[in-house]
């Protein structure tokens, strides 16, 4: 992430000139190569980015696209940025999707299995929130299956995208013996989540894992001790949210007999 008002600003300058220079009044997709990025550093004067590829990951999932590039957007559309093969992007104008927690839904309070030592010395909001989802098995309740942790940050390839980063994947098993392949997203901090990535890491287990079922699942921190957990699914090109289940982490003593009657009876996930 850019470190400087500066370095921001250089961001933004490049992403804008990139992209006015193939913009014109309809298009919806405006392709471009890395090498693009430096020469357009170079054509406005400023410094080349010492990370060329720090600029593209950063208007993808940390900070929005400049302003010139947002007022061209038609109503209900918005401009993405997305890998489009090996050092290869696109500006692709979709519907406005946002992937945000839903502050209406009742938490869920689940024993914190959490190891104390893996918390003290858990290194990013982003490892220490999928540590949590791993010790306290929240792929497996949420989804009313049985997983397992394959990889994390598996880096590899994928067909029409190139280069990408899954945070996690799992392995999963239900009752009848079918087999799914979950791969999972996290973002805590400042950082927000994407359907961009989303739909990059369904395309990447179906190519990968064509015999498994693909169910996409991100996780987002609401608090500290608040995990969001959502499934998504690509419907006529678009990620939609599936379902969506909030989870409180608490000492097992912090459960009441209340709170069990509640989610006997299913009311716990209803909207408040």
């Amino acid at each position: 992430m850019p470190r400087t008002s500066e370095q921001a600003n250089n961001y933004a300058r490049i992403a804008e000139k990139i992209f006015m220079d193939g913009y014109r009044p309809g298009v919806r997709e405006i392709e471009f190569v890395r090498d693009e990025i430096p020469s357009a550093a170079e054509a406005l004067g400023i410094p080349r980015p010492k990370n060329v590829g720090d600029v593209v990951y950063s208007f993808r999932f940390r900070r929005p696209l400049p302003d010139s590039i947002l007022q061209t957007q038609p109503a209900n559309l918005e401009w993405i940025l997305e890998l489009a093969g090996q050092a290869k992007y696109v500006f692709r104008l979709v519907r406005v999707a946002r992937i945000v927690p839903n502050p209406a839904l009742v938490e869920v309070k689940v024993p914190d299995a959490t190891p104390e030592i893996v918390t003290a010395y858990a290194l990013s909001d982003e490892q220490a929130l999928l540590a949590r989802v791993r010790y306290n098995r929240l792929v497996d309740v949420f989804l009313g299956l049985t997983a397992y942790s394959l990889q994390n940050h598996l880096r590899t390839t994928a067909t029409g995208i190139g280069q990408l980063e899954i945070d996690e994947i799992y392995v999963g098993i239900d009752s009848s013996g079918t087999q799914y392949i979950l791969p999972v997203q996290a973002k805590g901090g400042t950082d927000v989540l994407s359907p961009v990535q989303t739909r990059q890491d369904i395309a990447c287990c179906l190519e990968k894992f064509p015999n498994l079922i693909c169910r996409a699942i991100s996780a987002q921190f609401m608090a500290a001790d608040v995990i969001a957990l959502f499934e998504l699914a690509e419907v006529q090109g678009e990620i939609r949210v599936r379902q969506e289940r909030h989870y409180r982490l608490v000492a097992a003593d912090q459960i009441t007999a209340e709170d069990l009657r509640l989610y006997s009876t299913g009311r716990a996930t209803d909207h408040a």
